[in-house]
């Protein structure tokens, strides 16, 4: 049994059927269509249904690519919470050209994967409905996300949080999330938001030139997306948001191939593999977002020192500082690590130093990201 597409002369769309071929002894081997499996269904991407005001934005643990985020309201109705990371979701297939071997395929936008081999078939045939290899595993979610607005705000900072590097607690390994500062105005003290998000979605000008479509008005960040992006940053990796030669959308390397630079990439919105880049790189749609709307790219060590030894009695955490994914405030980043540290239940420091010293000795900040890094799970 085989997938083969079939025009339909009443309405011009293009069916998808399964068939097979039918051997007469004595005649010429003959194609029979068994069954209408669906409408060939065109790849595209729709920014006011996508993100309407009850969007889901979605990702899976460990993959190795993908969209920077899969969304639908069609997915609406199938998350148990407002959070989680125990949704089973629909697939979203979508024409993705024909296997090596000349057969139809689709391709499921939700679970990263093709659909069309002998499994899937005889799947489909026992089960009555099309499902991908990848339907039953559990995606992370939010409904409703934290969307901002670029153009509102003067100040926006977004990094990825990561566990502490040093603590005098027990630091729990965990899953990065999203940190985000948001100050109506330049000067002020107090910030609007200041807290950790499981993903946010970011709004901006659509003539910004930042992705070759101009549909697409909105970056989702989540977290694989953005730790890879600062991983890449740390080591020093080429990094760089390469189109789809076929369906024009973002391409984002996650894991594995977040990790080495490489020129040939597969869209994790059409399913196609014949885009090339001209030099090795890590692509993702953060790097493009990080680079036209930040205001003030340059970074600089705070000449502040922090000596943990002259306050005995007091618990602290420390964390190596990140690169931003987005800063638009119109003043350099600090770059150095960061400490909150307690009296009791007072927070008697909260602030980013060039030097932190403990036990006499300096703290390397090479040493606390690799702490950080290695806690995070992804």
């Amino acid at each position: 049994m085989f997938i083969e597409r079939r025009l339909n002369r009443s309405n011009n769309v293009i069916e998808l059927w399964s068939c097979q071929w039918e051997n007469t002894k004595g005649s010429p081997a003959k194609k029979v269509y068994l069954k209408k499996i669906c409408d060939e269904q065109q790849i595209r991407y729709d920014a006011d249904d996508a993100l309407s005001e009850k969007v889901a934005i979605c990702w899976a643990s460990g993959r190795t690519l993908g969209n920077i985020a899969v969304q639908s309201p069609t997915l609406l109705g199938h998350f148990p919470e407002r959070e989680g990371s125990d949704a089973t979701l629909p697939c979203d297939l979508g024409d993705a050209g024909k296997f090596q071997n000349g057969v139809a395929r689709l391709w499921c936008r939700t679970h990263q994967t093709h659909w069309g081999t002998k499994a899937d078939l005889e799947s489909y045939e026992q089960q009555g409905e099309m499902r991908c290899a990848n339907w039953a595993q559990p995606m992370n979610y939010v409904v409703e996300p934290l969307t901002i607005d670029l153009d509102d705000y003067a100040a926006v900072g977004i990094w990825c949080s990561m566990p502490a590097a040093l603590s005098t607690v027990e630091i729990k390994p965990r899953p990065p999330k999203i940190h985000v500062h948001v100050r109506k105005n330049a000067n002020d003290e107090k910030k609007v938001v200041d807290q950790d998000y499981n993903a946010v979605s970011l709004r901006y000008r659509t003539n910004s030139g930042m992705f070759d479509s101009e549909e697409i008005t909105r970056v989702n960040i989540t977290p694989p997306a953005a730790f890879d992006f600062v991983y890449a940053l740390e080591s020093s990796q080429e990094m760089s948001c390469i189109s789809c030669s076929k369906c024009g959308y973002p391409h984002l390397d996650l894991a594995d191939f977040a990790r080495k630079p490489h020129r040939k990439h597969f869209c994790g919105n059409c399913g196609r593999d014949s885009t090339w880049s001209r030099d090795p790189i890590v692509s993702t749609p953060l790097k493009p977002l990080h680079d036209r709307v930040s205001t003030d790219s340059n970074i600089r060590t705070p000449e502040r020192t922090l000596n943990l030894d002259t306050y005995p009695g007091c618990s602290y955490t420390v964390w190596a500082s990140t690169p931003a994914i987005v800063w638009t405030a119109s003043r350099p980043q600090e770059f150095g690590i960061h400490v909150h540290m307690h009296d009791g239940s007072k927070r008697v420091v909260d602030d980013t130093f060039g030097e932190v010293i403990l036990k006499g000795v300096p703290l390397e900040r090479s040493e606390l990201i690799t702490a950080m890094i290695d806690r995070s799970i992804v």
